[in-house]
């Protein structure tokens, strides 16, 4: 007869609890970064999660890394919802996040909240926004609701033709208020995390320093809670010129697996992003 500690005959044996937003906020208390990658399909979320990554990124960049266009704006919420499910089947300890694409979050507060169910339903324990204060009420209807957000301030890639291209975020004083701003007005909103993408270094450590969440940064200086990077540029995988927030961890290494925890180490110990790679 099976004991209370014994999974019945035939049942799988419970696996550890995913990292969820309480553990990240820890970590970032008490000053341990968050390695963060961006996944897409199950075999590379495995390899990750082997290399001691912490949040799995289902990034709409899959449509520039995986698809081939030149922007994230063609990706449906289909396709975002396939790559959602492989991802959560190869891994079973890191977060699983879910961007939501473009066009399914900026209109009705309804619209947003049925496409963070449906990321949900596939298994994503949260949904990636791009946005400033502009969103707040929306980030307010989600987690009210049941769905727990990540906000994205910055180069928000969704708002490329609107930026005037790739461009670094906040480097006038108007521009670094109003950053700071936006990342007040998502924290307050109910944002757990937030991604800072291609701002100044001391940009980035004030926006670590008073928004009050774990801060995840993508070229915004080593100051951050964390890090995040597209898993083929941690890997050296890009048609052209890298960005300059890009490190190419396999250099130095013969497997996947073993870069990806150089990857990992790096930024535990703080030397990744390093002065070459920050604004």
């Amino acid at each position: 007869m099976a004991t209370p500690s014994t999974p019945p005959y035939g049942a799988p044996a419970p696996r550890a609890p995913r990292v969820s937003a309480t553990e990240l906020a820890t970590m970032s208390a008490q000053g341990r970064r968050i390695a963060m990658l961006t996944a897409y399909d199950a075999s590379f979320a495995g390899v990750a999660e082997r290399a001691g990554v912490d949040v799995l990124l289902v990034g709409d960049s899959l449509g520039m890394v995986v698809q081939g266009h030149a922007t994230t704006l063609p990706v449906t919420l289909e396709q975002m919802l396939y790559h959602t499910r492989c991802v959560v089947a190869g891994c079973s300890r890191p977060m699983v996040i879910a961007d939501l694409p473009f066009g399914t979050f900026q209109g009705r507060a309804d619209d947003a909240y049925a496409a963070g169910v449906a990321a949900l339903q596939a298994g994503a324990q949260m949904v990636k926004v791009e946005g400033g204060a502009w969103m707040a009420p929306t980030v307010e209807y989600l987690v009210r609701r049941g769905v727990p957000v990540c906000g994205h301030v910055g180069l928000t890639p969704q708002s490329v033709h609107a930026l005037g291209g790739f461009r670094v975020q906040g480097k006038t004083d108007a521009a670094a208020q109003a950053l700071l701003a936006d990342a007040g007005a998502l924290a307050a909103a109910g944002c757990a995390l937030l991604v800072v993408e291609c701002v100044p270094r001391a940009l980035g450590a004030r926006l670590t320093a008073e928004a009050g969440i774990p801060v995840i940064g993508i070229g915004a200086g080593p100051d951050c809670s964390g890090q995040v990077l597209v898993v083929y540029d941690a890997l050296g995988i890009q048609p052209g010129r890298p960005a300059r927030f890009v490190r190419n961890f396999l250099t130095g290494h013969d497997a996947i697996e073993a870069a990806l925890a150089a990857y990992v180490a790096a930024v535990r110990d703080g030397s990744f992003p390093g002065p070459e790679h920050c604004f």
